[in-house]
């Protein structure tokens, strides 16, 4: 009898041991095909193929009074590793009469019909096989409608039964990110300067690569701690010159900045106009119109002087191959500031978020200052840096670097290659002391 209740003891041990095994096998399968899934909102992940046209079809709710059949829209992410992925449609919006759709990525279509007497808000699309880590471009177009606009849309459900990786897309608008995640990611150039030095005078050479001068883009070349200066492409027809110095009062409202705290305009230039900025930071700005050329190499000279009275004198002039002479920008005064010229920098931004799925680069090169006994000393180290969009891992496409023509900084365009931020990078010392006059200048 003994025997027999050890057999049926061990027996059962067995089966519970086996049960057991069986349950965690179970839950390790049910695991593995547990979805991976993100919602992708369309407001800050989707450019329209119009870009710049006037009537907008993307708003903070998605795409939304789509009517025009030529328009399409492409919606970006970064995926880490390859995999397996399903498209779907959530937050469908409000349907009239019939429409069809055309989904597709790497120039595999998939095609859904819509019609009003569908009560679904979320719709399947399909499956694509991403084959490699990178960005993905998913193009949305509409080829049929029996009413005016297509279907409205708010977001996308990408998800997987076996991907294990990340997908790097603007998650939300806490921030303002829709905004700025579909500006992409600004980028700098911090060259590296001694300390205690009294830097009165700061040169740089900057040069925009033929067929990077996208519209939206502000290539800041004299970055300083208390402002800015650069060129911009402000339109197809509008080039500018743009020099600005914050006020030491913060805020984003010029208007609310205090008489005791507000920039003052010394002088200016021929035809360059002056006022105030505000929205992100204000102050005083100056910029001249001025049609510079991809391809031409343009001079950057800023001058900070403290005036012994509590405030400093900021000084900008741009010298163009076109016209081989130093020109005067503006020179502005600034109130509750001490300070020789500190933290020079450059750096690379768009300010037209429906541009952002557009790449731009510049590249700068023959970096020096001039101390106040009128010493040259060349920089030749630079530090990268990036914008929150960049450290947040909404925007991977943005890098920095050094190649045989200077430092060079590039970002949009959704392209795969980053740079982490906090590389350094040194570049041969080219000895080419600038050849100011200063006496003469304007």
């Amino acid at each position: 009898m003994k025997k027999v209740f050890y057999l049926f003891f061990a027996l059962l041990l067995v089966s519970i041991s086996y049960a057991s095994t069986s349950n965690g096998l179970a839950k390790s399968r049910i695991d593995k095909e547990a979805d991976f899934k993100i919602s992708i909102p369309l407001a800050g992940n989707a450019y329209s193929s119009l870009r710049l046209d006037r009537n907008r079809t993307i708003s903070n709710n998605g795409i939304e009074n789509w009517s025009n059949p030529e328009e399409y829209f492409t919606v970006y992410f970064r995926v880490s590793k390859p995999g397996k992925f399903q498209v779907a449609i959530e937050d469908l919006g409000l349907i009239s009469g019939k429409s069809e759709l055309e989904f597709s990525i790497n120039n595999v279509s998939k095609t859904i019909k819509l019609d009003a007497s569908s009560s679904k808000k979320t719709i399947s699309v399909g499956n694509w096989k991403i084959d490699k880590e990178g960005y993905v471009a998913l193009v949305i177009k509409g080829t049929n409608k029996t009413e005016k606009n297509f279907p409205a849309m708010n977001r996308l459900a990408i998800s997987s039964a076996e991907f294990d990786g990340k997908i790097a897309y603007v998650p939300n608008n806490e921030g303002g990110f829709y905004h700025w995640g579909r500006r992409g990611a600004s980028v700098h150039m911090n060259y590296q300067a001694p300390e205690n030095v009294n830097a009165e005078w700061y040169y740089n050479e900057l040069t925009v690569p033929v067929g990077e001068d996208k519209i939206g883009s502000y290539f800041m070349a004299n970055g300083f701690g208390e402002g800015y200066f650069g060129i911009q492409v402000n339109s197809a027809k509008e080039r500018r010159v743009l020099f600005s110095v914050w006020s030491p009062f913060t805020t984003d409202d010029p208007k609310s900045i205090p008489e005791s705290h507000k920039i003052k305009l010394l002088k200016k230039g021929e035809n360059v106009t002056t006022g105030e900025f505000g929205n992100e930071g204000s102050g005083g700005q100056s910029y001249l119109k001025y049609n510079w050329i991809a391809g031409n190499t343009y001079k950057f000279l800023l001058r900070g002087k403290p005036e012994g009275n509590n405030s400093t004198n900021y000084t900008a002039y741009f010298f163009a191959p076109e016209t081989g002479e130093w020109k005067l920008i503006a020179s502005f005064n600034r109130p509750q500031t001490n300070t020789y010229l500190t933290r020079f920098h450059s750096f690379l931004e768009n300010f037209i978020p429906e541009q952002g799925d557009f790449s731009r680069k510049v590249v700068f090169n023959n970096q020096w200052y001039c101390d106040d006994k009128g010493n040259w000393n060349e920089l030749n180290t630079a530090k990268f840096s990036a914008d929150d969009t960049a450290r947040r891992g909404y925007r991977m496409d943005y890098s920095g670097g050094l190649n045989e023509d200077g430092f060079y900084l590039k970002n949009g365009g959704f392209y795969n290659e980053y740079t982490i931020p906090g590389a350094l990078f040194t570049r041969p010392f080219t000895n080419k002391k600038p050849i100011v006059n200063f006496s003469s200048l304007p």
